[in-house]
């Protein structure tokens, strides 16, 4: 049977691969990003595409209106929008502010990371099928260890007391609710071109697997947590880090 799948921050890394699994089954998959023009090139078969800021309101009632009039029901809803928040403008004029630099860089890291998620599964809850809906979050090994800067793993950890209270209210309409959170995983548009070799042999060195992880294995585990077969599995954080970090 043909499900509806959302996936915000589909046009590139986990997200994109994540659609190009779901519509390999014969999905119907949406992909949302701020980008049209990546979205458009994407390259899902059957995809539909709706560019919006999901940390903007009003751009997430677009959304929501887009989803009620297309698809009507959502089967699975995933969120991958997000990011470290470094290709963000700065404070401008309150660069050399050492506290203005801190709120501007905690603020976008939640506005991306936290607020994108709320807003976006908060206008879509009452669309998710019921039963069966799947809702599932992309969370980071920063929120067990740390970022460096605090603000993003902040913005990451944030995500899992809120899936969790989600699994218990839509739990009794059928829905299930998880985390996957991965690790070190190549070929995104994460770092931004500033990850050196060094750091690169270090992260995998911190592997188990000794390999970085790709975009297919946190599609793969999103695919499978949205199967029947994940059916009694709801308000877990499951991890994708090749044994970076163990399990909690």
């Amino acid at each position: 049977m043909t499900r509806n799948v959302v996936i915000s921050g589909g046009g590139t890394g986990i997200g994109l691969a994540a659609a190009l699994a779901f519509a390999s089954d014969g999905d119907q998959v949406l992909l949302l990003g701020r980008r049209a023009e990546v979205l458009e090139k994407a390259g899902v078969p059957g995809a539909l595409t709706y560019a919006a800021d999901l940390t903007e309101v009003e751009d997430v009632r677009g959304v929501a209106q887009f989803v009620a009039a297309e698809l009507g029901t959502v089967d699975v809803l995933i969120h991958s929008a997000g990011g470290s928040g470094m290709l963000e403008p700065g404070p401008g004029s309150e660069a050399d502010d050492p506290l203005a630099a801190v709120a501007h860089a905690w603020t976008v890291a939640f506005r991306l990371n936290t607020l994108t998620a709320a807003l976006l599964t908060e206008a879509l809850s009452d669309r998710l099928a019921s039963p069966g809906g799947r809702l599932l979050f992309l969370s980071s090994i920063a929120a067990y260890r740390g970022s460096g800067s605090g603000s993003y793993a902040a913005s990451k950890a944030a995500l899992h007391p809120y899936a969790f209270d989600l699994a218990r209210r839509l739990g009794p309409r059928g829905i299930t609710v998880n985390v996957v959170a991965p690790g070190y995983i190549e070929d995104t548009e994460f770092f931004g071109g500033r990850m050196t070799s060094e750091r690169r042999e270090q992260l995998i060195g911190e592997t188990s697997t000794g390999r970085a992880g790709t975009p297919g294995d946190v599609a793969a585990t999103l695919h499978w947590l949205a199967s029947p077969s994940a059916s009694h599995i709801t308000a877990q954080v499951v991890q994708v880090n090749g044994g970076a970090e163990r399990g909690h």
